[in-house]
C-alpha cells in the first residue's frame, strides 16, 4: 500500500477576503457611531487600508474587519497589522494579508512533528508549504490534530489529502 499524504499550507481566499471588507465597509457607514468621522476600509493589492480622524475610530474599524473575517470562517491570523499611525488630519492602520509558510514556521512545524507526533509521520518542507506523509491514515489524523493546536502565527490549512 502507498504512503497517504497531505499538505500543510496557508492560503488566503481572495474572494472571503473582498466579501469580508465590504460588509466591513457597509457596517462603518451604517453605524451611527461612525457617523461623520471619515472612517473607512478599502483594500489595494495585499493591503488593507483602515482610516478614520482618531486613533480609537480606527481601531474600532478594526475590530469590525476582524469580526467579519471571523463571522466567515477565516482565521485573523492572515492580517498582518500594524500600529495606527497618524497621517495628516486622520490615522491610518495598514493591514497586510500573510500567504504561505515561511522558513522559519516550516521548520519549527517539522521540529514539532518530528518530536510530538506519532513516529510513522514524515514531514518535508516544500517552497512555502510542507508534505506530511505516513502508512496510516490515522497517524495523518492525529498529526492533523497535533498541528491544529500548534501555537503559530499563520493560518493552516490541510489539503491533498489522499
Amino acid at each position: 500500500m502507498a504512503d497517504s499524504s497531505f499538505d500543510v499550507v496557508s492560503k488566503v481566499d481572495s474572494m472571503e477576503v473582498e466579501n469580508a471588507i465590504n460588509q466591513a465597509r457597509k457596517e462603518v457607514e451604517q453605524r451611527y457611531d461612525f457617523k461623520g468621522v471619515g472612517a473607512d476600509v478599502s483594500l489595494s493589492g495585499e493591503t488593507i487600508m483602515i482610516k478614520a480622524n482618531t486613533e480609537e475610530r480606527a481601531n474600532a474599524v478594526l475590530d469590525v474587519l476582524q469580526s467579519k473575517f471571523i463571522k466567515r470562517g477565516m482565521s485573523i491570523k492572515v492580517l498582518d497589522t500594524g500600529e495606527p499611525y497618524p497621517s495628516g488630519k486622520e490615522y491610518r492602520i495598514e493591514s497586510k494579508l500573510k500567504e504561505g509558510i515561511d522558513q522559519a514556521t516550516a521548520k519549527k512545524l517539522n521540529k514539532l512533528i518530528r518530536d510530538e507526533g506519532p513516529k510513522s509521520v514524515k514531514s518535508q518542507i516544500q517552497g512555502d508549504e510542507l508534505r506530511v506523509s505516513s502508512k496510516s491514515r490515522d497517524d495523518l489524523q492525529a498529526t492533523m490534530a497535533l498541528l491544529k493546536g500548534a501555537d503559530v502565527d499563520v493560518a493552516l490549512q490541510f489539503v491533498n489529502y489522499r
